[in-house]
């Protein structure tokens, strides 16, 4: 297996890249995820017409800095002339890829007929891919897919083929269809067909929560890179594991003591990176705050309070006292079972 993949011009490590999460994925996110080993990075959606029409915050989404790369800028629309015009636009910001998203499920989105709404109607997908590609010039555009609208209409197939012939440089699948959301396990034989069916590169999306699940994804479906989403939260050491275990070398996971040292500092690349107070900045931190909290006992409890946070010093606290009850538990088990 070759330990690198080539999408257009850029070659990218073949170990694992964040997917793009609106909401989630901010730039603060990608630099985290970034530090600890993220291949690649995609912008959270961004509309089409949005940049069209010059709104501030879709200009803020699009911001490539050097620290970040490679990253690609992804958008979404309905319509082949709006795309072109946002392409060009977005060329501004010297992205390295410029991704399109087919695949979104939410309703507000969908219901524009853009995400994932174009898995049913492909000819459209094919005009708005030759318009982006177009427009693009030397830079790769890619495109972000799902298996299909529903059980009944799995197409991706279909989808991914018209869309490697109108000038897609890459195909990213995620292995639900619509309707499914994320609910159930991701289909890994669709993905496995896609990357059969085409030459370009595919990517493989859908439940990747360890190394383990990295390498199967690999080993299940031949495809080029792996990317990460909800696995990712509270856990961009996700990528150093993958990276260690593709490569070969030792991978120690995280103390209690070194997630919450990490959390910390995810929050205040947080308030730092936003233009807004650092109570509404903590307040976008908080989910951040709680994912790392996960799997421990009394996080319940713990993220209950992460969702209460309004400073940056309420949040040391609370990394304290969480730090303190797990080391506490560790040492009342040990006495029990010496």
């Amino acid at each position: 297996m070759s330990n690198t993949i080539k999408i257009g011009n850029v070659i990218l490590d073949k170990t694992a890249a964040l997917a793009p999460m609106a909401g989630v994925a901010d730039r603060a996110y990608r630099l985290m995820c970034k530090k600890y080993g993220s291949a690649y990075s995609v912008s959270e959606m961004v509309s089409a017409k949005g940049i069209c029409y010059s709104d501030k915050k879709t200009a803020e989404l699009c911001t490539v800095t050097d620290d970040e790369r490679p990253m690609a800028v992804q958008l979404f629309g309905s319509e082949p002339d709006f795309m072109a015009e946002a392409v060009k636009i977005v060329l501004e910001y010297k992205p390295d890829i410029i991704d399109i998203n087919m695949g979104c499920p939410v309703p507000k989105v969908v219901n524009t007929g853009a995400g994932s709404a174009l898995m049913k109607n492909i000819s459209l997908a094919s005009e708005i891919t030759e318009s982006a590609v177009k427009a693009a010039g030397k830079v790769p555009v890619t495109i972000k897919i799902r298996s299909g609208w529903s059980a009944d209409s799995i197409n991706a197939v279909e989808m991914a083929k018209a869309l490697e012939s109108s000038g897609a440089a890459a195909i990213a699948v995620h292995g639900r269809t619509r309707d499914r959301f994320y609910s159930g396990m991701a289909d890994l034989n669709i993905i496995k067909s896609v990357k059969k069916a085409v030459r370009i590169p595919v990517i493989g999306n859908g439940d990747i929560t360890d190394a383990n699940s990295c390498i199967n994804m690999y080993s299940e479906t031949d495809c080029d890179l792996v990317m990460i989403g909800r696995g990712s939260y509270g856990n961009p050491f996700i990528f150093k594991e993958i990276e260690s275990a593709l490569t070969g070398k030792p991978y120690v996971p995280p103390s209690v003591e070194e997630k919450m040292h990490v959390m910390l500092e995810h929050i205040r690349m947080i308030i730092e990176m936003s233009q807004k107070s650092e109570e509404l900045a903590v307040h976008e931190a908080r989910k951040h705050a709680a994912w790392y909290m996960n799997g421990y006992y009394g996080s319940a409890k713990f993220r209950a309070k992460c969702y209460q946070l309004a400073s940056y010093a309420e949040a040391e606290l609370l990394a304290e006292d969480f730090i303190n009850l797990q080391n506490s538990i560790f040492h009342n088990n040990f006495k029990k079972n010496s």
